[in-house]
Formats: C-alpha cells, structure tokens, sequence
C-alpha cells in the first residue's frame, strides 16, 4: 500500500494547539447535525402525513416542505464549509467514521513513516496515534520518547 501524500507533519505539540479550536469546530459540526437530523424527522412526519401530494403547490404543508428542504441544504453547506475550511485545509483528516464521532486525524511520521496522531472530541490533548491503515481500534498512547520522534524527521523524497 503506497504511502499518503500529505503537506506537513504536526509535532503533537502543533496538533495539541488546534485542539481548542478543533473542538470548537466539532461542536458547531455536531450542532448542525443535529438540527439536520430534527428537519429530517420533520420531513418524514410531512411524507407520513401527505406522500407525494406533498408536493404539489396547493398542498397547505408545500412551502412547510420546501423549507425544510431549504434548511437542508444550507446546513450541509455550512458543514460543508467547516470541514473544508477548518479542517481538511489545515491538512487534518476524518478517518472513517470521524464526523460522526468527533474524531481526527494529524499526520505525523515516526521513524520515518507516515502515521496519524488520532484526537477525538472531549480528550483535552492528542494522546494517542495509530498507523495508516490501524485506525481508531489500533490506537496506541503517545509516549514522551514518541512525540520526540513526531512530526520532525524528514521522510525519503521530501
């Protein structure tokens, strides 16, 4: 398996400092999901009670409809725009599973290879990391002797 191309290795030390501001960020995401959720439920409270007719612009729940339809797509927007801006541009990735676990991913190599410093929403620091392809379930504490060797050593080829 070839190895990610990223832009930057984070020291825990850089990914510690955007922990404030990542949860932050994950909080505003889990907010709108939230609220995404509830006009989805309300959605299918307007299907339940109508169908298709719904749909049609003498339906007295049509504008209701469009809405929420509306709202949908500005709230995915917006989180869109989050995890663009916030996240994926400052070379912070969501494993699998991420947005909805609160969980994040700062590539980092150690001894010479890529792996991820793994935060996940509520932990007041990075402390833990896995490989590439470990994931959530292979995570391991970050030692003092590991965070000395994060993030530092340039790798073959940059």
């Amino acid at each position: 398996m070839p190895e990610p191309v990223h832009s930057h290795a984070f020291t825990t030390a850089e990914a510690n400092q955007l922990v404030p501001e990542m949860e932050k960020v994950m909080a505003e995401v889990e907010r709108l999901r939230r609220k995404l959720e509830e006009v989805g439920e309300q959605l299918q409270i307007l299907d339940a009670l109508w169908g298709s007719k719904v749909l049609e612009e003498a339906n007295p729940d049509h504008a209701e409809l469009l809405q929420h339809r509306s709202d949908i797509d500005e709230m995915t927007k917006l989180i869109q725009d989050l995890v663009d801006n916030e996240i994926l541009a400052r070379g912070i990735r969501f494993p699998v599973g991420g947005l909805e676990h609160g969980l994040l991913d700062f590539p980092t190599t150690l001894d010479g290879r890529w792996v991820y410093l793994c935060w996940m929403r509520g932990e007041p620091t990075v402390e833990h990391w896995h490989e590439i392809i470990g994931g959530f379930a292979g995570r391991q504490p970050v030692t003092d002797e590991d965070s000395r060797r994060m993030g530092l050593e340039p790798l073959d080829g940059d």
